[in-house]
């Protein structure tokens, strides 16, 4: 059985542009919550979003190419150019149809598709020739292989809140068939926009605590009251391990097992029974020959909505039994709010660090559980401690469920 090895991590995120800022903020327990910049909404019911901030372009992407992107896009650029740099990947040195790519989104270039919706209602010449492929969710993964020559195989998921996590493990299921040596995966979305924000607001999913951003996103806290709208992008380098050892390259951490279900339930609503999500996380195990007992660490999905966080602590509980009372268990979101398509891979990353480095980040805001949540969140700091296998969850509206399950490298 082929292995497969991450060597290489980028990010874009509300509390750091780079994976080292990023890291540091969330054992920090920084908080990238606050008032929208992006656009007035001041006749918005919720007005506080987790913005990117201080972002600057990379410079590989030209003025004129930057007028034809959509900001996801140019999150999910950056995001990889970090990672690849990170992995000292040398694409003139490989064998570009080994090299994949496979960057999702949930939603894709809406912002633009916002702008030139307003140019159409003035005339329909108005509309820009570069529209389509400008918004649609699969040109990141075709960006990022024009940039670096890529020519392996390169397609996106949507599966809304789940489709990074969705990609980065139908990329590690790619190296292991053969199908690819190396395989650049993740996800990008920019949804802090007009449309979005209120489509949102108006279905009841975003928190209204407008008087204090910084105590909305309160994933496990008896108070929760919903999601913060986040973005950015998170773009991890796979590659099969004897490829990585032959040249060299630092590992971060060993995939090793990855399961997808669905809920076949409701169209937002998680299943109350929890039955598929604790199925995925059984499966992964399974694949991974990981006993239950054997999981140090999950990274929550933990959205800061009074179901989502409910159901998902009654999935582990089913999935781990009693020694989910044992697991230290955490949301990032409660950080960087809830960046959709692109939340699975930023969250693994953060698994991932905690792997490599034996520290799990808190959940911040959890000052008065939810009797119902009653694992440990990890809510008063961060924590040192020994983490040789984590899990990642992942769920999003339509049932969809996927979990990432990493181990420290063993060589």
């Amino acid at each position: 059985m082929r292995r497969v090895v991450v060597t290489g991590l980028g990010v874009v995120t509300p509390i750091g542009n780079d994976v080292r800022t990023y890291w540091q903020n969330l054992l920090a327990g920084k908080n990238g919550v606050g008032y929208i910049t992006r656009f007035d909404a001041s006749n918005f019911s919720v007005k506080i979003a987790a913005e990117v901030r201080n972002f600057e372009p990379p410079s590989i992407i030209s003025p004129k190419e930057l007028r034809r992107m959509d900001l996801f896009n140019v999150f999910a650029i950056q995001a990889a150019k970090e990672a690849i740099e990170d992995a000292q990947l040398n694409m003139a040195t490989e064998d570009p149809y080994r090299v994949g790519v496979l960057v999702s989104s949930g939603i894709g270039g809406l912002e633009l598709w916002e702008k030139q919706h307003m140019r159409l209602l003035e005339s329909p010449s108005k509309v820009s020739p570069f529209f389509i492929p400008m918004m649609i969710v699969n040109v990141a993964s075709g960006d990022v292989a024009i940039r670096w020559g890529m020519k392996g195989p390169n397609y996106s998921i949507v599966s809304a809140c789940a489709s990074s996590a969705h990609a980065i493990g139908e990329a590690f299921e790619l190296i292991k068939r053969g199908d690819a040596d190396v395989m650049i995966a993740g996800g990008a979305e920019a949804p802090v926009t007009p449309l979005s924000i209120a489509g949102f607001a108006n279905m009841k999913a975003l928190s209204t605590r407008n008087d204090a951003p910084e105590k909305a996103s309160r994933p496990f806290d008896k108070y929760r009251d919903g999601f913060v709208v986040g973005e950015g992008a998170g773009i991890l380098v796979l590659e099969e391990l004897d490829h990585a050892r032959r040249r060299g390259a630092k590992i971060y951490a060993e995939i090793k097992g990855y399961a997808a279900t669905a809920d076949a339930y409701h169209v937002t609503a998680p299943d109350p029974t929890a039955e598929s999500q604790s199925y995925a996380i059984k499966m992964a195990l399974h694949k991974a020959g990981v006993k239950p007992d054997e999981i140090d660490y999950i990274n929550a999905h933990g959205t800061s909505t009074p179901l989502n966080d409910k159901i998902e602590t009654i999935a582990i509980k089913k999935a781990l039994g009693d020694h989910a009372y044992k697991v230290a268990i955490s949301s990032t979101k409660s950080m960087i709010g809830h960046l959709l398509g692109a939340a699975g891979a930023v969250e693994l990353i953060a698994t991932i660090l905690s792997v490599k480095e034996d520290k799990v980040h808190p959940t911040i805001n959890l000052e008065e559980p939810d009797p119902e949540c009653d694992l440990d969140y990890v809510p008063d700091g961060t924590r040192d401690m020994k983490v040789r296998y984590a899990i990642s969850n992942s769920f999003g509206f339509g049932g969809h469920n996927a979990v990432i399950l990493v181990s420290k490298y063993e060589g």
